[in-house]
């Protein structure tokens, strides 16, 4: 499963079974990390046309991280 389908499930689940308010959404926003609820996220993103889904660092619901992007190690 692809990233983008992790995230889409995550999101689809949310959105659909859960409290949106309880996730939380880190993405980047140029060179700073931002960091939102999804319900908000929703709404800036003008339901992910302006800030793609590709620009999501982590995802965490309560404290508990459930999608988080891997860094490439630079030598």
């Amino acid at each position: 499963m692809t990233k983008k389908g992790i995230i889409e499930e995550i999101f689809s689940k949310a959105i659909f079974a859960d409290d949106t308010n309880t996730y939380k959404i880190f993405y980047r926003d140029f060179e700073k990390l931002r960091e939102t609820s999804l319900s908000e996220f929703i709404k800036e993103s003008n339901n992910f046309q302006t800030i793609p889904i590709t620009r999501i660092e982590k995802i965490k619901k309560n404290h508990r991280i459930l999608f988080e992007k891997k860094r490439k190690m630079v030598d």
